[in-house]
Order: C-alpha cells, then sequence, then structure tokens
C-alpha cells in the first residue's frame, strides 16, 4: 500500500476532505501511521492463522502415524511371546506419538 492508496481509501471512507488550498501533510502522515498500525495488526492475526494450521497438521499427521503403529501386523503371530512384546511394542509407538501432541 503506497501513499495514493492512503489517501484514496482515506476520501473513498470520507475520513479526510479536499481543500484544494489546504495543507494535508499532517493528515497524510497520521492515516500513514494508522496504515501501518493496522497493516502489522493483519499481520500478526494471519502470522496466528498460520501458525495454528500448522499445528492442526502436524496433529493430524501425528494421529496418522499412530493409528499405522497399531496397525502393523504381527511378524511373530506363530510365536506368542514374541508377538506379545511386538504388540505392546506397536501400541507403545502409537502413544509416545500422540503424547507429543498432547506435550506442551
Amino acid at each position: 500500500m503506497n501513499r495514493e492508496d492512503i489517501i484514496r481509501m482515506a476520501l473513498d471512507a470520507d475520513c479526510i476532505h479536499v481543500d484544494l488550498n489546504g495543507d494535508h501533510a499532517k493528515a497524510v502522515e497520521r492515516l500513514e501511521r494508522f496504515a501501518a498500525i493496522v497493516t502489522a495488526a493483519n499481520r500478526d492475526a494471519f502470522a496466528k492463522i498460520q501458525f495454528d494450521s500448522l499445528l492442526q497438521a502436524i496433529k493430524i499427521e501425528r494421529e496418522a502415524c499412530a493409528k499405522l503403529c497399531e496397525s502393523l501386523s504381527l511378524e511373530w503371530e506363530d510365536q506368542p511371546n514374541i508377538a506379545q512384546v511386538e504388540l505392546a511394542t506397536m501400541m507403545d509407538c502409537a502413544l509416545a506419538i500422540r503424547a507429543r501432541s498432547d506435550a506442551k
């Protein structure tokens, strides 16, 4: 946004009045400061939205990984002792992945 954009928008919003003989430097300066403040606020709000979206994507990916761990097939099904350890390990991995999403 440049100076002319700010002046045009201020005129459109009836924030300043045109006096062809007057000096609008102070009004324009104030409007430029206001525009900078609004721009910064919008940038901060947009950054928060992006960050929140990223956190949500990470949470979804972690849950998918945890479900994958839980759905793996046992390699040693015919040996119950080993199969029990395999299953416990898969469930522990899923729990550890989910715990990362719950960590602050």
